[in-house]
């Protein structure tokens, strides 16, 4: 196929020797098979910020470090160079976030270089060799959707570990592949403790997790992972390691139920004062004892 022209610098530089073909577009990018010598490669070509469907950037770089205070300030009053730096750090915060995720374990694509706009990284497989399909477009049984569940709720885990959340994780963005599950997509990675909206997005990743394995195993929708990892981060005592059960009662909810339950053991003990006097009221008359003889009065 005729090479794109923002993969021309990469094939100049030896970097790709053919692009194949296309493999998806997505909100913020197209992405490329690319050959590398005799392996097959993923090229990611980020759009244009006016031509990407993928809004609210600002609350998605919030907490992220910038260069120095030229370029901050040149971001912030939307120059034509701030719009550049802007760009360019929407862009390579998807790098970071691969190397830094991939050094902690966290299963995501390997990445290989970035260049003038674009990402070169592994290419996930199925078992054929071919591209990996998207969760959402497999049928799993109930056991494999509680499992590929557990692995993705202790991904987020070790990527929480990392500082890091993914932003924007559902079903369109893990690839399936014959050893499980793979993350994809992370340009909108925030930093855990920096950004403000971090617990939000956490909250809806972990969601959407549940919402997607839940069609296939219901009571997963009943779980609250977010929450309780998000009170382990906040302590500082989140780890790889860390047992979580899907369980988490809000401390303003466990108030409330000391609260219900003291008004049902205040409501009962009425209840029993209630009944102790209608007893009372309700008891046979006794006979009336006639009075003393005078002499023993």
């Amino acid at each position: 196929m005729k090479t794109p022209k923002r993969i021309e610098p990469l094939i100049e530089d030896g970097l790709v020797d053919e692009v194949l073909r296309p493999l998806m577009s997505g909100k913020e990018a197209a992405v490329y098979v690319v050959r590398c010598g005799k392996e097959l490669r993923c090229a990611k070509v980020y759009k244009e910020a006016n031509k990407r469907s993928f809004r609210q950037a600002a609350e998605y770089q919030e907490g992220r470090k910038v260069r120095n205070s030229r370029d901050a300030r040149a971001m912030a009053k939307g120059s034509k160079f701030g719009r550049k730096e802007t760009e360019d750090a929407w862009q390579n915060a998807e790098v970071a976030a691969l190397f830094r995720l991939a050094s902690a374990g966290v299963r995501v694509p390997k990445p290989f270089d970035f260049l003038e706009g674009v990402l070169l990284m592994e290419m996930i497989c199925d078992e054929y060799g071919d591209a990996a399909p998207r969760l959402n477009d497999v049928t799993l049984e109930p056991d494999q959707a509680r499992e590929y569940h557990a692995f993705l709720i202790q991904q987020i885990v070790l990527m929480l570990c990392t500082g890091l959340v993914h932003g924007d994780l559902s079903e369109f963005n893990v690839l399936l592949t014959p050893t499980g599950p793979v993350i994809i997509d992370l340009p909108q990675a925030v930093d855990a403790a920096g950004n403000n909206h971090a617990f939000i997005m956490l909250e809806r990743d972990v969601g959407n997790m549940a919402s997607y394995f839940g069609r296939f195993a219901p009571e997963l929708k009943q779980t609250r992972y977010a929450r309780e990892m998000w009170s382990y981060f906040e302590a500082g005592t989140l780890s790889p390691t860390t047992v979580l059960t899907g369980v988490f009662a809000d401390p303003d909810e466990i108030a409330d139920v000391g609260s219900v339950l003291r008004e049902i053991e205040a409501a009962r003990m009425d209840e029993d004062r209630r009944q102790a006097g209608r007893a009372a009221d309700d008891a046979p008359l006794g006979k009336t004892e006639e009075p003393p003889p005078p002499w023993m009065q």
